[in-house]
């Protein structure tokens, strides 16, 4: 099974640095094609954005049902207008969680990336629609930073960082020093496997409760339809699991029924995600996924 997953990887010329396979408690596969070291995960960086507002509202300092205004009103562009402001004021965090603002450009430009986004003239549509966007998770990040009074990134070292064994992770800010939390850390595969785990535990690593059972149970349930099958907080539905994704084949797949984590990182380009294939053929058949 495993073996066979490695030989159709190795016969294709598509990268794949390393995979890993956590079931029932422990590591019971992992494969190197390369010497690990870190590389970018892309958009899996939502979803330590989104733990990080999953653990500020567990401390009582953050509101996923507040309105995005509420925590960036001192940082509001001097031109916005009254009708962008009360359009801030109709954003919860909620529906950047949940890409469910329709209009965001894909990322944002400029020498002010959160005026840009702030100032955007989206519509709030009714019932709310998919649309996928580095702001909404760039916005989530800042108004985290906002709620908790530093750099999330700073936050959640001794409350996520620390209890995963993640030393120093490399992540990228904004030109006005905020983490970018669409995009741009960089992890090795055990890195990235360890954020599946927490959640395939239920929000516990080692013997630490990082996260709520609930707000694990919500993060990774369904919020808004898209063709993929469905998104949670930054996260994507797959199959009878979950997955933590980043583009070119960055990915973590949660499996809670089957106790079963699968983590790869690849570089597919804009081609077929040949680790996906391999995956899905020799792999989760075995642990009765189909």
């Amino acid at each position: 099974m495993f073996k066979d997953f490695i030989q159709k990887v190795k016969e294709n010329t598509c990268p794949v640095y390393g995979i890993e396979i956590f079931y029932q408690g422990q590591v019971v596969d992992k494969y190197d094609f390369v010497p690990e070291i870190r590389h970018p995960i892309y958009s899996a960086t939502k979803a330590f954005t989104s733990t990080a507002a999953g653990i500020a509202a567990e401390e009582g300092k953050f509101s996923i049902e507040a309105p995005i205004y509420d925590y960036i009103k001192d940082e509001l562009p001097e031109d916005i207008t009254e009708e962008q402001l009360n359009t801030l004021r109709r954003i919860s965090i909620k529906r950047l969680l949940t890409m469910s603002v329709p209009g965001y450009p894909f990322r944002p430009e400029g020498d002010n990336w959160l005026d840009f986004s702030l100032a955007c003239p989206v519509p709030i549509s009714e019932p709310p629609v998919f649309h996928y966007s580095n702001i909404p998770a760039y916005l989530a990040g800042v108004a985290v930073e906002k709620a908790v009074g530093e750099h999330l990134i700073k936050y959640l070292d001794t409350r996520l960082f620390q209890p995963l064994g993640i030393e120093n992770p490399e992540y990228m800010n904004c030109p006005s020093g905020h983490f970018y939390g669409a995009s741009g850390m960089c992890l090795t595969v055990n890195e990235l496997s360890r954020l599946g785990q927490l959640y395939l535990q239920n929000g516990v690593y080692g013997q630490t409760q990082i996260l709520s059972e609930d707000w694990v149970k919500d993060a990774t349930a369904i919020h808004q339809m898209n063709r993929e099958g469905g998104y949670g907080y930054f996260i994507w539905k797959y199959k009878n699991g979950y997955r933590i994704s980043g583009k070119w084949g960055k990915r973590c797949y949660v499996f809670p029924q089957q106790q079963l984590m699968i983590t790869y990182l690849a570089d597919t380009g804009e081609g077929p995600d040949i680790a996906l294939l391999a995956m899905e053929q020799e792999i989760l058949p075995g642990y009765g996924i189909s």
